[in-house]
Order: C-alpha cells, then structure tokens, then sequence
C-alpha cells in the first residue's frame, strides 16, 4: 500500500500494518496513508484490523513535527483528530490488534476503533501527554471521556498515568489481552466473527451510537486549530 501502511486483503478482512521506524511514529505522511489504506478498505467492503510492529502499536505523533513549530503541530494534531474521528463513523468494523506498546496517538487509535485487542507483556498504554509538556487538545479529551472509564479519564489525561495491557482492558483503552502469539489469530477471529453483521445496520447503528462524539469532535477539532498545544 506506502512504506508506512502495509495492506493485506484476505476474506474479506484488509489488515492495515503501521511500520514507521523504530516507534511507528504518526507523520503527516503516515496519516495519509492511513486515509488511503481506510479508502481502498471501504471500496473493497472490508473489515479492518489495525496492526503495528512486534511490541509497538505506535509511540504517538512524531516528535520531529511536533517539535518544528507550533503551526506545524497543531496541523498535525487536526490531521490527527480527523483521522480518529473518521475512524469512529468508517461504514466497516475496525479492529485494532495492539502490539505491544500504544501511548499518546497510539492509544487514540485505540480509542477510535470497534474493538481492541492487546497483548500480555511489560508493555505501556495511555496518553502522556502532560508528562511531555502539551496541554492535552481539545479533541483528545472528548474522545478519552466517552471511551474511558470515569475514574481512569481522569487519571490519564490529568495525570498521565500509564497503564499495564490488563490494567488498560479494565480503563477501557482495550476490550481483551492475549499472549502475543495469538494476537492476529484472535483479531482475524473477531473479525470473521463479525462477518456476521449486517453492515448498512451496522454504519447506521454506529452513527446513531456516536452522533453526539462526533458532533464534539467537530467542534473540539476547530477549537484545537485555533490553540496552542503547549
């Protein structure tokens, strides 16, 4: 598919495989190849599973943008925010199969899919972005607060605890924890499993779930354009 999303399409299934160095940084570039692989997955009617790396989903946003100036970030984290958001309303269920490490947008990924499915290990997942000096956007706090419980909302995004995989299923960045040798057996398991669904019932039924998340989102990504991040 690009150098940074692999696509694999089998029975009805399109893994979409993030490889961007040693961390699978979020770029400009990677986002776009992530709106391409999303594109080609819609046109072939396909369930989606998102992939990174043996031991990292992604470490967030790269830095070398973020850090470039200002006007740069905050495009970056829009592009983000948008790519999240669509994420949210894709027509086809997204599976994210995390890898190991998901931190910052790593962990927004997680928290825009259907279904998330981790791995046992020494591994980190949470957003944390006060640990690095950024406020953390507008359209970042909306999604935590929907998708997270109350109690971690406010422990990740305020504090910028980090969370163990089976601690990360039980603050609602992860629906399940496998060994790590069964995570794409399990992910093409769910998958197939919701083959079942009807999809039209499923698009409409998501965007009636999520009509008001979206319609913050909105809003939240408009506002973040206007702010600084720091």
């Amino acid at each position: 598919m690009s150098d940074f999303i692999g696509y694999h399409l089998e029975n009805g299934i399109a893994t979409l495989t993030l490889c961007n160095g040693k961390v699978n940084a979020i770029s400009p570039a990677v986002i776009d190849a992530f709106n391409a692989a999303l594109d080609r997955a819609e046109q072939d009617r396909a369930i989606v599973i998102i992939t990174g790396q043996p031991g990292i989903l992604s470490g967030g946003y790269d830095l070398k943008v973020m850090t470039s100036g200002p006007q740069h970030a905050i495009d970056l984290v829009a592009a983000g925010s948008a790519l999240t958001r669509r994420m949210l309303a894709h027509p086809f269920p997204i599976i994210v199969a995390c890898s190991g490490h998901a931190v910052a947008k790593g962990a927004f990924l997680l928290l825009a899919a259907d279904y998330r499915i981790g791995v046992e290990g020494s591994f980190t997942i949470g957003l944390n972005e006060v640990l690095i000096g950024m406020t953390m956007h507008h359209a970042g706090i909306e999604l935590a607060r929907n998708r997270l419980n109350p109690s971690a909302f406010q422990r990740s995004v305020i504090n910028g605890e980090l969370f163990s995989p089976q601690d990360a299923r039980q603050a609602g960045f992860l629906d399940q924890v496998v060994p790590a040798e069964e995570l794409l057996n399990t992910a093409i398991a769910v998958a197939t499993q919701m083959k079942k669904i009807n999809m039209s019932a499923h698009k409409n039924t998501k965007l009636k779930v999520r009509r008001a998340l979206l319609e913050t989102l909105d809003q939240a990504i408009e506002q973040d354009k206007q702010h600084s991040l720091s």
